[in-house]
């Protein structure tokens, strides 16, 4: 592929964009030209064992879902959203509605929560981390808390009650106080208030007056013979929800959002929950009957799951051991150098691991890998290495990343 310039907005606002720069670093780590990153392919060999087997031990028929928000909706063995959706008297387009509103909003507040904070459902059940945010932000939902009107349509996610959360509210929602800390809290209610103006600014996607399940029909009518390709998805998620990031790199007035700059490169695009929401609305596409081809074409996902996983195995070693003990910031050039690593590490290890499984890549796809898988993976290992399985390059988030 030609080289494309950094103000190429639109490419940029791609997955394409994603994987081209990411494996453009890996080709300077190859060469020993990196900063912060020794690369050991030969430990790679490692990593795909361990995730081959521990998708085996998860799914021994290799009948894995797709990563997605729906995963984390599952507690104990308990699928909180088939519950839902087992009692709801509508028919399959509105249902899509409702699950496009709840995964966006779940999706939108999955960034790391911290090493504190705990959540404890109507049972008791105590759950941390990205359970405790899924299910936290599903009973949120589930009570009407992103509705107009709560009490005779709750099961919705509107422009105007969106716009109007407070940080006050959502940590009533998440038990967020000074004893159960909830890392990025205030980044999380502003992140929330802006998805409701992009409602609102973009009626051709989420209709008048905005609502986040809108977005379902304006995907459906892009559907040719009931077929639609995820890039698709991940365009329209990136126009439509592009504005709500904080303002970080802009080109011609458009937000980038999750994209940072790598001396090596330029621009790195990684779009990390635009792809995570793109994984998580494939399946209400699919209940409703569309057919959604070229999964592969989106990346994996750069996150300190997957990236902990390539840290904690060997295959990436900090030049410097301060990575390890430091906390950094998410646009330091070492954590972008870190992502980007990830996203192309995944591509090679996905056909490693598929190997060791005996399965085709038409049928086992990157996000199939993924959840079988190395996040699994790469949470054991890190609990293996660390008290409380933090990852082994820690962040400060804003609520809005990772």
């Amino acid at each position: 592929m030609s080289a494309v310039s950094d103000d190429d907005v639109g490419w940029l606002l791609s997955a394409d964009a994603v994987r081209q720069r990411a494996h453009a670093i890996l080709a300077k780590a190859e060469h020993g030209d990196l900063a912060h990153f020794e690369l050991r392919p030969e430990r790679l060999l490692d990593a795909a064992a361990l995730v081959a087997a521990v998708t085996r031990e998860s799914y021994p028929d290799l009948d894995v879902p797709y990563h997605s928000r729906w995963r984390h909706f599952v507690v104990n063995g308990d699928d909180r959203w088939a519950t839902l959706a087992a009692g709801l008297r509508a028919d399959a387009d509105e249902i899509a509605r409702i699950r496009f509103d709840l995964a966006v909003t779940s999706v939108l507040l999955d960034a790391g929560a911290g090493d504190r904070w705990r959540y404890r459902d109507a049972a008791g059940v105590e759950l941390a981390r990205s359970e405790g945010l899924a299910i936290a932000s599903f009973d949120l939902f589930r009570s009407g808390g992103f509705a107009d009107d709560p009490v005779h349509a709750p099961l919705r996610a509107d422009a105007a009650a969106l716009s109007a959360m407070t940080e006050t509210a959502l940590a009533r929602g998440f038990q967020a106080g000074p004893d159960n800390p909830l890392v990025g809290l205030e980044g999380r209610a502003a992140l929330l208030r802006r998805l409701g103006s992009a409602l609102t600014a973009a009626p051709g996607l989420f209709g008048t007056p905005g609502r986040v399940g809108a977005l379902y029909d304006a995907l459906k009518a892009q559907a040719v013979d009931g077929t639609l390709p995820a890039s698709a998805i991940l365009d329209a998620v990136l126009r439509g929800l592009g504005p709500i990031w904080p303002g970080r790199i802009e080109r011609g007035g458009i937000n980038l959002g999750d994209s940072w700059t790598h001396s090596a490169v330029g621009l790195v695009p990684f779009h990390k929950l635009s792809q995570w929401l793109s994984y998580s609305l494939v399946e209400p596409l699919e209940g409703a009957g569309i057919a959604v081809t070229g999964l592969d074409r989106l990346t994996g996902l750069p996150e300190y799951r997957n990236g902990g996983l390539l840290v904690d195995s060997g295959v990436l070693v900090p030049k410097d051991p301060r990575l390890l003990t430091d906390e950094l910031e998410v646009g330091d050039e070492a954590v972008v150098e870190w992502r980007a690593l990830t996203v192309a590490l995944l591509d090679r290890l996905a056909d490693d691991v598929r190997a060791r499984l005996g399965v085709p890549a038409e049928s086992f796809p990157l996000a199939k890998v993924l959840q079988g898988g190395t996040w699994t993976a790469g949470r054991r290992i890190a609990r293996e290495r660390r008290p409380g399985g933090g990852p082994p390059i820690r962040i400060r988030s804003d609520g809005t990343v990772f």
